[in-house]
């Protein structure tokens, strides 16, 4: 498709681009994804990407339960968990995290799991997972750290009690500004980048790497 496209053989990219969206299903976006990273550098690749996104985004709770979820490189978590798009509840948005940490972990045995999943807690709204659920089954686990555990409960309690930014940190910070992620195979900051928005902007600050 990408020697299509910089051949000019526009008949041959279309059909290209029309198989290879046949071809995007729960099984397959993990595998599209991870491929997409070495050729991230070129526009079709940035197109299909932005079509497995917005597929991820329609099916978010099948994508986030796969196994194959905890292939994606970090990076790439990061940006599907951070899409305000992602139709998934937030419980199996911990999961999912909490999954690719200890698969990480498993094969970087001197890094904490507390460490690693910390990661990802900012994009993960806790005050919408309910109370119960929040005391049985993720704090005591003992990875969230107590104050957003409190937080959260408290909200449910009284919304007017809780600064919203305490809720979610990550949200704040985005606001009025999409969200980049810089590609693996592009670690010395040029602009090419696996985007929510299929745009090629710098990574962005908060941006963090495998």
């Amino acid at each position: 498709m990408n020697a299509a496209d910089y051949y000019g053989l526009d008949e041959l990219r279309r059909a290209c681009a029309g198989f290879v969206q046949c071809c995007i299903t729960v099984d397959t976006v993990c595998a599209l994804l991870a491929s997409a990273e070495r050729y991230i550098q070129y526009k079709c690749t940035k197109s299909l990407v932005q079509k497995v996104l917005e597929f991820v985004d329609e099916h978010g709770n099948d994508v986030l339960n796969l196994g194959s979820f905890t292939l994606l490189p970090q990076h790439v978590v990061r940006l599907i968990l951070a899409r305000d798009e992602l139709r998934a509840d937030e419980f199996t948005k911990f999961q999912a995290a909490l999954m690719w940490s200890k698969k990480y972990c498993d094969t970087n045995q001197n890094m904490s799991l507390k460490d690693v999943i910390g990661n990802f807690l900012e994009y993960i709204q806790f005050h919408k997972i309910p109370a119960n659920v929040l005391m049985r089954e993720v704090h005591p686990l003992g990875l969230v750290p107590y104050s957003i555990i409190m937080n959260a409960l408290a909200y449910q309690a009284d919304p007017a009690s809780v600064d919203p930014g305490k809720l979610s940190p990550a949200r704040i910070r985005r606001a009025g500004r999409s969200m980049s992620v810089q590609s693996s195979l592009d670690p010395y900051g040029s602009n090419t980048t696996l985007s929510s928005t299929g745009s090629s902007d710098g990574p962005s600050s908060d941006s963090r790497h495998n």
